[in-house]
Parts: C-alpha cells; structure tokens; sequence
C-alpha cells in the first residue's frame, strides 16, 4: 500500500509479467526484435535511474518480480497478463504456465490469468477449460497481433473468437483483458485495432473488456467506443509512464479517458518489468492536471487516484480491500468538473 499526506492508496497492479526472453529462449529473429522493442520502451520512457541492463530485461528472476512489485512497489496485488508469441520463443515468452508456477507459491499477491486463440478451433476451447479449471481464471489476455503459421493476427469480431468469448462466459471468467495499443515489431500495427471491441462488447454484455493501452495512438476511436458500451474500461498500461517523459500528454490522455468513460472503469497497470511500479506510482499520486488544461478536464482527485490505482480493480477481480481504505473510498466523490457526454 502506499501512503502520501495521510491519504491510503490500495494498489493492485494489472499488468504484469514473468517473461523469458533470454538468448537461449529466443527462436528466432523476430523475438530478438520483440525483446530489444521491449527494452526501447523502459530506455525512452523511464527515468535514467530506472533503466535496467539489457541482459537483466531478457530475463529478470522471481527475487527481483517480488522485490520490485512488493518491498518496494507498493503493489497489493497484481494479474499476470500472459503473452504466448510461440512462433518467437522456444518455451514461449510470457506463458500462464510460467506465471502460474510464480502465483501459486504467492496466493496472496499474485492472480494469473489465461488465454486463448481463437485460430486453434476445437483443440483450443478445450485448452481453454482446462487452464480455467487448473489456475481458477477469472480473467484472459487477449493478443490479437500474434503470429501463428502464415496468420498474422485475428478479431474478436471472427466467428471462432465469438465461440471462445461464449466459452469465458460459460466459465465464468467475466474479465477479458485485450492488447489494443502501440504495436512491438516485428506484429502488425493494425492488428490491434481498437474496432473490434464495439462488437464483443456488445455481444457479451456479461463480460467485461478490459482495453489494455487504452488502444492508443487511437484514442479517440477508443473513447467513442467506450462511451456507449458500459462493459468497457480503459488499462492505463504504457499510458503510465508518459506522466514522467510526456506530462501534457499525459494529462490529455486522462482527461480525455475520464470524460468519455469515468473514474470507475479506468484502472493501473505497470507493464513489469518494462516499467516498475514504484516510480509511476510516485509520480501519479503528485501529479495534478495543469492549470491550463483545468476548464476542459477539471483537477484530479484524491478520490479518482484511489479508485484508480486499485479499487477499480479489486472490485472487477473480488480482492478483498482494507476496511479503512473502503471506508474513505466511500465518501462522495468530487468528479471531474468537465461535463458529461450526453445520452
């Protein structure tokens, strides 16, 4: 938990990672790209301090997830978000395998959640049942842009991704987690496009779509979307750290997503280890829209920060929260002055 001017913020962390990107893992030259893409986002957008060697971002250990998330992080709780990339790694990259064997020795920091692709028919569905019924899933990450043999990718708007959502629903995993944000070479920018959610939302009003990267750059599209499908949040994953490098930016990004949706559907994620926690939390908590900016997307609350550095998501995952920090969740919120988007 982290503490500021008296004020608790219950964090759950909701997207991380336990990859393996080591040379030995790496199967070809599309994973080496991936991994060095990675890396150039930790190098461009962190502070020089929080930059790692490129042999520890290959491959950081257990000691140092717990470390960074736990002893100094502030984190609570987190979700490993998988990423499977089998066609670029010899065991796969990020797999709910290798984040499951971490979690289980960790129930009480760490959820893992599952995934699936839809290109693998029958065989998949029932892949998908038994990683429900071995890790308990209450939630998937969805990759749209990965590769599989000639395919470059896939929509949620395809007829077998319409089968593997009413396959979540059946078993109860209401938390579907979707990459639509900047691309990591060597995928296909529009792979990720953001459209395809309007239509699963739709579809599955029982689920919920968590937009990982808010779908940036197409944030407005994103917006548009999430305005008219209650179903739909916005992941601030890799929006994050732009309140460091890009502040104004930040502030944007924000207040645009506060405006169109609102503080109960936005939630934090650090992306570990491409960023760590610590530092974007810090930084969070004292950031304040700019003055300037004040008449079209009003200041941010203590209120807004809490809910959405955890409580948003502790209530979409059933993670039990503090009662002290539940109680001064509960009081009125003072919302952003900007006026609400019209029915």
């Amino acid at each position: 938990m982290y503490t500021k001017d008296g004020v608790d913020y219950f964090v759950v962390d909701g997207h991380i990672h336990f990859w393996d990107g080591s040379e030995e893992n790496t199967a070809n030259k599309y994973g080496e790209g991936f991994i060095r893409c990675f890396y150039d986002y930790q190098r461009n957008l962190s502070p020089a301090e929080w930059v790692w060697p490129l042999e520890k971002f290959r491959k950081y250990s257990e000691q140092d997830l717990m470390h960074d998330l736990f002893e100094t992080g502030y984190v609570d709780m987190a979700i490993f978000q998988p990423t499977y990339l089998s066609e670029f790694y010899v065991n796969g990259f990020n797999t709910t395998e290798r984040n499951g064997r971490l979690a289980a020795k960790h129930p009480d920091r760490l959820i893992v959640n599952g995934s699936f692709d839809p290109r693998a028919g029958e065989a998949g569905l029932a892949e998908l049942e038994r990683l429900a019924a071995e890790w308990q899933l209450r939630g998937i990450k969805l990759y749209t842009a990965e590769w599989r043999g000639d395919s470059k990718g896939w929509k949620l708007t395809d007829p077998g991704a319409q089968d593997y959502l009413a396959k979540c629903a059946e078993l109860g995993i209401r938390n579907i987690h979707v990459h639509k944000g900047p691309t990591i070479w060597p995928l296909n920018r529009d792979a990720f496009d953001v459209a395809d959610i309007d239509h699963a939302a739709t579809a599955f009003p029982e689920l919920n779509f968590i937009v990982e990267h808010s779908g940036l750059p197409r944030l407005e599209d994103f917006c548009w979307i999430a305005t008219q499908e209650p179903n739909v949040y916005a992941g601030l994953s890799v929006v994050m750290p732009f309140v460091h490098s890009r502040p104004g930016y930040f502030a944007r990004v924000l207040g645009e997503l506060l405006y169109w949706l609102d503080e109960d559907r936005i939630t934090f994620g650090s992306d570990y280890a491409i960023w760590s926690p610590r530092w974007l939390i810090e930084k969070f908590v004292d950031f304040q829209i700019p003055e300037e900016m004040q008449s079209e997307y009003g200041v941010l609350t203590t209120d807004v920060k809490r809910k959405i550095l955890g409580l948003n998501l502790a209530r979409l995952y059933d993670i039990k929260v503090p009662q002290a920090v539940q109680s001064a969740a509960a009081t009125p919120t003072e919302r952003m002055s900007a006026g609400q988007v019209p029915a």
